[in-house]
């Protein structure tokens, strides 16, 4: 199978069967083997039916349903799972993605050896104040934290090579920042494509301005994982012994001053100085035993990796 077309949706009824006919035309037009996988991400309109009406009406269409709504990411994941193509697609149900963007996706992957390619819509039809200057903003602050060098994470339209996406884990609101986990997980060659943008023509966005908000606090998360997670002593670590030392000084300040300076001054405990060294010993004493304890469960867990990869080596020996 050449490609497998990935699209999570939600309250998309409208636009269901003219995407269907697009994508199977363009499909059909370069003579690709393909499979359309619609996820029905908890809809509440007619969605559902009119994706078992397409896999009747067509081999190569698939639907995989979500009683509730789990989100963008947790839909993606589920399509990933039973992708199975060279080169897997996403794009979004609301027909501002172009499907005739796929073959030159797809040639991207199997001729230039790209890992992922990421749609960049240069020129967009949103609104400028709730969706392109917050998305700019957005952007730039994912390309200085991830160190990847692409213009739209959001985009809906991206293409993959197959064991990417199965080696990959998307969840929470993770969607945004699939090409960061990519690259975390070693597959590095990650391209970009302008790509034409298209206005909605049915029903409204389903992405308030909170997205922005999630999305900072993922982006943050990747950050702090793709530096520290193997190595988190080198953070809490570092922070707990900055803290102890502070606190260390202010109780060496305060023991020489009451010894030798000032013997029938204040008491310590009417010192403020006195509570900023206790909380700041306190506070670097659990920074430190956090990396230690992260130091420990990073280690048995790769410990656990190898132990199974050992057992696969020797289960393949004659």
């Amino acid at each position: 199978m050449n490609l497998s077309i990935v699209i999570p949706l939600l309250n998309e009824e409208e636009s269901l069967k003219e995407l269907h006919g697009w994508i199977a035309d363009v499909m059909q037009s370069n003579h690709f083997i393909y499979e359309i996988i619609f996820i029905d991400d908890g809809s509440t309109d007619g969605s559902w039916k009119v994706i078992e009406q397409l896999t009747q009406k067509d081999a190569n269409v698939k639907g995989i349903r979500f009683h509730k709504n789990f989100g963008k990411s947790q839909a993606l994941n589920a399509g990933f799972k039973v992708a199975q193509g060279n080169v897997v697609i996403t794009m979004d149900a609301d027909l501002q993605d172009n499907p005739e963007e796929i073959p030159e996706l797809y040639n991207l992957i199997t001729q230039n050896g790209y890992d992922l390619v990421s749609g960049w819509k240069k020129k967009r039809y949103d609104s400028l104040i709730t969706k392109n200057i917050p998305s700019k903003l957005f952007n730039w602050a994912a390309r200085v934290t991830s160190n990847v060098k692409l213009h739209d994470f959001n985009c809906g339209l991206k293409a993959f090579r197959i064991d990417v996406i199965k080696n990959i884990e998307v969840s929470g609101e993770m969607h945004r920042y699939i090409p960061v986990l990519a690259k975390n997980a070693g597959y590095t060659q990650i391209g970009e494509k302008v790509v034409k943008h298209q206005a909605r023509k049915y029903g409204k966005t389903k992405f308030g301005a909170e997205r922005f908000i999630n999305g900072l606090l993922d982006l943050i998360t990747i950050w702090f994982v793709s530096k520290f997670g193997k190595r988190p002593m080198h953070l809490f670590g570092a922070l707990g012994v900055l803290m102890f030392i502070i606190g260390f000084g202010f109780a060496l300040y305060l023991g020489i001053d009451k010894l030798f300076i000032n013997p029938f001054g204040r008491l310590l405990s009417e010192r403020p100085q006195f509570y900023v060294s206790l909380t700041a010993m306190i506070i670097g004493t659990q920074f430190f035993l956090a990396g230690f304890l992260g130091e420990i469960v990073v280690r048995s867990r790769t410990n656990v990796i190898r132990y199974t990869i050992s057992e696969e080596i020797n289960l393949s020996m004659p």
